[in-house]
């Protein structure tokens, strides 16, 4: 039996961000981008107002498909986030959350679809949708952005939207080329947002963040500030995306090697599974689990359900504590990794050696590699050989993973003023 759904929200200033709020019933555009830095709220700002849509009394209750580009990251990302949103508006209870098919049934017969865009043949097969969702839509390319605007068809639902979420990467990716570079297409609102419109940030939290000013200028424009990057001088400027399939029987017989990078607040961990054809100079990189705020047992977790526990894994010699932690937590066979002199700068030379091959669905790595820029002397304007300290998390646990076929990050190649050649 369908029940009405009424929200009673007496302070609406408890509850929603001025500036999201300000956007909460104004239904009247095709495509919303919220865009901006880190932490702020644009994510909880759009999983609000989609809940409060789906609760109107519409015609025909609402269907709305939740994205993430690979989905294996919907369970533990936007999943999660839509029955916290639900839960703090006092709904959860009154849901149907079916967590093996990742849907949610509101109520009023409002129906939440959760899914990853990897393969998009069962996207297709979704009918009847009212709204999209797009997490992190730099993740996507233009080509899903197309196809899902055209699931948008369904006559019966009033004020069909789609949204997109996402934190400014390189003028590369394809929503600056869509909605940055020229005129938008008609219909689209744009809405930015910093950490400094989200009235809910803690203070530790804003601490982190502030320093980077003093700390990363240029990564705090980009990561604070939800700047779009001007590419410089790219540290890996060719690799090739494609689709892997690890059953391949000439990938299968190739070496295996795994790296950990580790992170908290502001810098995610990072976790990376590649193939290497020495022969050839080649690296393969199939699969790649990256989040923020993850502690050392959820960390182990995330290993033990990728199915690589059993795997030497290689991970950052800094971390010692959180390597002894995710031991006890049965992955035995992380080592720390054994950095030497000028470890990245030799550990970059080495892996420019190496042609790049990435599946299209290690998303992250794509991002770093386009975003990965040299350091300019601002005296000389010269080019230094030392890499900006940002988006290198998941390059990091690259180095990690090839020490073992690279001496141990000892440096192989030869040294001239120090450059490595």
């Amino acid at each position: 039996m369908l029940m009405a759904i009424n929200l009673n929200i007496p302070n609406p200033k408890k509850v929603f961000n001025d500036d999201f709020y300000s956007h909460l019933f104004d239904y009247s555009h095709f495509t919303e981008v919220y865009y901006g830095g880190a932490s702020s709220g644009k994510s909880h700002g759009v999983v609000q107002k989609v809940i409060i849509k789906a609760c109107q009394n519409w015609d025909y209750p609402r269907k709305v498909l939740w994205l993430r580009k690979v989905g294996t990251s919907v369970k533990l990302s936007i999943f999660e986030d839509v029955k916290d949103g639900l839960a703090n508006l006092g709904l959860l209870p009154f849901c149907k959350v079916n967590n093996s098919n990742y849907e949610i049934t509101l109520p009023n017969g409002a129906l939440f679809i959760f899914k990853g865009m990897d393969d998009s043949e069962k996207i297709k097969s979704i009918k009847g949708i009212s709204d999209v969702v797009m997490e992190e839509a730099t993740d996507f390319i233009l080509e899903d952005y197309t196809q899902l605007t055209l699931r948008l068809r369904e006559k019966k639902h009033k004020h069909r939207q789609i949204f997109l979420m996402f934190n400014p990467v390189s003028k590369l990716n394809w929503v600056y080329k869509e909605f940055f570079e020229q005129e938008p297409p008609t219909g689209t609102s744009i809405i930015q947002s910093t950490y400094l419109n989200n009235h809910f940030l803690d203070d530790q939290v804003k601490e982190h963040i502030e320093d980077l000013q003093r700390s990363n200028p240029a990564y705090y424009r980009i990561y604070a500030l939800g700047e779009f990057a001007t590419l410089d001088k790219l540290v890996f400027p060719k690799f090739e995306k494609t689709r892997l399939d690890d059953n391949n029987s000439n990938l299968r017989q190739l070496k295996d090697l795994f790296g950990l990078d580790f992170g908290y607040v502001n810098d995610p961990s990072a976790f990376i599974h590649i193939k290497v054809d020495e022969k050839n100079k080649t690296i393969y990189f199939l699969e790649e689990y990256v989040r923020k705020g993850m502690l050392n047992n959820e960390i182990a977790g995330a290993i033990k359900q990728m199915g690589y526990q059993k795997e030497i894994i290689t991970a950052d010699a800094a971390e010692k504590k959180s390597i002894e932690e995710i031991k006890r937590d049965g992955v035995t066979r992380i080592r720390p990794a054994k950095k030497g002199p000028d470890s990245v700068v030799q550990g970059i030379a080495f892996l420019q050696q190496y042609r790049l091959v990435v599946d299209d669905r290690c998303v992250k790595l794509i991002e770093e590699l386009e975003n990965y820029t040299y350091v300019k002397d601002k005296k000389t304007g010269e080019y230094t050989n030392q890499p900006v300290d940002s988006y290198n998390h998941v390059i990091d646990a690259v180095r990690y993973a090839v020490e073992e076929i690279n001496g141990q990050a000892r440096p192989k190649a030869k040294v001239v003023k120090n450059y490595y050649i």
